[in-house]
């Protein structure tokens, strides 16, 4: 009776070995998935399977163990049976080195202790430690080394071995292979990827090559029962500062009063509307938090409830597109610096526009791009230099004018040469064909050769980059052009205001808004019955009070619904270098950019542009402050025009600038004072000293003078000698 107990027992414990390894281990990240079959008193683990050499997959998935056949796999035990493992020194061996001359046979964990490789694609090849795929480090990248697993955290050694593997695309990510088979076995095909890069094509194809089992399945955490049960569940309690209902920030009636709304931006808010002083009708809210990190533009989301009529302007549609290296032109070129969509960016507060595009600066790379104008084509040098196949917006301009005749006054080439540039192109953008309106308020035109030749994208682009590169300020937009662009002011009606004055469409739309009479408003549509039948409003009038709703369709349908398209791609360009982004988060910040032409430069605007530095000791401190106020004195009177020099010649002096870019001079100028050395007395101390610019530092020397007169007479010698005499002579 004992014999046939104990016996029951071993073979108990040979069904739950793999009788192909002989081990009882069940571990599916490592071994893969151990199957047992009862009826044949089988159990098999899916990696030895699948690294086997004489088993194949003859059966569908569903037929025997993942479609290996029961008969083929006892099979391949008899065959196995013969041979010994050269690492347990067994026999059951079913596994061999890939390499022909190699004669090595293993069990599949044995391997795995010797550090033999099985690679989990193709005929699932397999390779002893001698013959088994190795990664290399890449000398001629600068990255210190990592000295802990970036999955599990724990230290380890930066030696590349078989325990320790990296991600081929970024090489800072290194791990334990435990760790990555066990990501890789949890993320299945469709998550698996690098934990620092967030690589996946080539990070999967080397984890492939160096036998880390990828499962072709969902997710794990996709794969439990309910779970994502919790997204069913809607928030209901009140988060008021102060709760006035009487049953509880819990309660929420079915209306009125006390019914628990969520904030529609965010939706893990909620408060009654009594509590937060509310309509008892109202249904769109948004909590503090969000409303501050919106600007205080929460109504940008549109709620789906309560609104009958939605302004048109909402339902703006963001392109991810943020490089015009994606755009159609070049959809099968690869670039190897494109900017990336996600623009790192860390938090910024709302300040000034110089300050806000400022923070796009980084993106700039100190390689250079030569751009060529020849004579007064400006914008046909911008248009073929953003529709090259290799055009990279983070690279600096460097151009150069090649008609000297034409623009005797500019320089050829250097930064005032980009600088003019970029102003003649914002200046030839606003006379093109994609703008229409009058000076300094144009908005949109609807032209099909632009539409065709995709030139709304290209004037995005064009504009986008000159903000960034140093440009002026834009300041032609109409008011309607930015409310259709940016959505500021938020949900504004399109009205008859905002429509290009002057044009077919408008007078059209005006003599129907004029309308005095139901007849005098029926002459006026039957006049213009194929402009309302194309702008779907062709519809029967039978009183005057209908005649707004009309005017209203009509203008949203020429101001917004025809213009999708340019407006769109327009958009797109603007993304160019996170330009567009920037905007939205700010609007009413950078609505003077613009809409706003560049103010008229002045004596106040200007002494902002520098910063002071004074010396520490005091008696040459007190002798710089008698100085400033010379400097301030000088720039009013330049303002007023009673110096020799204007606040444009003082400038290009002291920046090299002949107009303040809209995204700022960097670095910021600075003023220091230049002393006379040695000289104490007061009859000697301005002897030899005028003013100095450094123009690669933007510092400007100021002398110490000690009168006003002589201050005055040493900056407008300084300033007419390099302005008027030297400047024309370079070019």
């Amino acid at each position: 009776m004992k014999k046939k107990t104990r016996r029951s027992q071993v073979d108990s414990i040979k069904e739950e070995c793999c009788a192909l390894c002989r081990f009882s281990d069940d571990d599916p990240a490592l071994f893969g998935e151990k199957v047992t079959l009862k009826e044949h008193k089988l159990s098999v683990h899916y990696f030895c399977l699948l690294t086997s050499c004489g088993v194949y997959q003859r059966g569908e998935e569903n037929e025997g163990v993942f479609g290996f056949l029961v008969d083929d796999i006892k099979q391949e035990i008899r065959r196995s049976a013969r041979l010994m493992c050269f690492v347990c020194k067994k026999k059951g061996a079913c596994v061999g080195c890939n390499v022909r001359s190699c004669r090595k046979m293993f069990h599949f964990p044995c391997g795995r202790k010797r550090m033999s490789v099985s690679q989990f694609t193709g005929l699932f090849p397999s390779y002893c430690r001698d013959h088994s795929p190795v990664q290399t480090l890449c000398g001629g990248l600068d990255l210190s080394l990592p000295q802990s697993c970036s999955i599990c955290l724990d230290s380890m050694d930066p030696v590349l071995s078989f325990s320790i593997l990296k991600c081929p695309s970024c090489h800072a990510s290194w791990f334990h292979r435990d760790c990555v088979q066990h990501q890789a076995h949890s993320a299945g095909l469709f998550f698996f990827r690098c934990t620092l890069c967030n690589n996946k094509e080539n990070f999967q194809e080397e984890m492939l090559r160096m036998g880390i089992y990828i499962p072709e399945r969902d997710a794990s955490w996709e794969l439990e029962a309910n779970a994502f049960s919790e997204l069913l569940e809607v928030y209901n309690r009140c988060d008021a500062l102060s709760c006035l209902c009487e049953k509880g920030r819990a309660h929420s009636a079915k209306s009125g009063w006390f019914e628990v709304i969520r904030c529609r931006l965010c939706g893990s808010t909620g408060t009654h509307r009594r509590c937060s002083e509310l309509q008892v009708d109202t249904r769109d809210w948004a909590c503090s938090e969000c409303t501050q990190a919106t600007d205080g533009r929460a109504s940008l989301v549109a709620s789906p409830q309560g609104v009958q009529r939605r302004n048109l302007l909402s339902k703006r549609h963001l392109s991810p597109i943020h490089s015009p290296i994606s755009r159609k032109r070049c959809n099968n070129v690869t670039h190897p610096s494109s900017i990336s969509t996600k623009r790192p960016s860390s938090p910024v507060q709302a300040g000034s526009p110089e300050k806000l595009l400022q923070v796009l600066l980084p993106q700039l790379r100190p390689l250079s791009v030569q751009v060529e104008v020849r004579g007064e084509e400006v914008l046909s040098a911008g248009l073929e230099l953003v529709r090259r196949t290799d055009f990279d917006p983070s690279l600096v301009l460097s151009v150069r004018f090649t008609d000297e005749i034409t623009f005797p006054s500019s320089p050829r080439g250097g930064d005032l040469a980009r600088q003019n540039f970029l102003k003649l192109l914002v200046q030839q953008i606003q006379n093109c064909v994609v703008f229409e309106g009058p000076d300094g308020a144009k908005t949109l035109a609807l032209n099909s050769q632009a539409v065709r030749e995709d030139l709304y994208f290209d004037v995005g682009c064009l504009l986008a980059l000159s903000l960034v590169h140093g440009g002026p300020p834009v300041g032609f937009f109409s008011p309607a052009l930015y409310q259709c662009l940016f959505n500021h002011p938020a949900h504004q009606p399109v009205t008859v205001g905002h429509m290009t004055p002057d044009t077919p469409l408008s007078r059209r739309v005006v003599q129907i808004a004029e309308a005095e009479s139901l007849e005098e408003l029926r002459e006026v549509m039957a006049a213009s019955c194929d402009f309302l039948e194309v702008a779907g409003c062709n519809r029967p009038i039978s009183s005057l009070e209908e005649r707004d709703a009309l005017v209203e369709d009509l203008v949203n349908f020429t101001v917004i619904t025809r213009m999708q398209l340019p407006l769109q791609r327009f958009r797109e360009g603007l993304q160019t270098l996170g330009v567009f982004d920037q905007v939205q988060l700010f609007p009413a910040v950078f609505f003077e950019v613009f809409c706003e032409a560049s103010d008229h430069l002045t004596a106040q605007t200007f002494g902002r542009l520098f910063t002071i530095a004074f010396s520490e000791q005091e008696e040459k401190l007190n002798r710089e402050t008698a100085v400033v106020a010379f400097w301030r004195h000088f720039l009013l009177e330049c303002e007023v025009g009673r110096s020799s020099v204007s606040l444009q010649d003082l400038l290009r002096f002291s920046t090299g600038v002949q107009e303040v870019p809209a995204v700022g001079l960097r670095p910021a100028p600075s003023i220091s004072f230049l002393h006379s050395p040695g000289l104490q007395e007061e009859d000697r101390m301005d002897e030899g000293l005028f003013p100095q610019s450094h123009l690669e530092s933007r510092r400007l020397l100021l002398p110490v003078s000690s009168s006003y007169q002589n201050f005055k007479s040493s900056v407008e010698q300084a300033v007419s000698h390099q302005v008027h005499l030297l400047l024309p002579s370079e070019s």
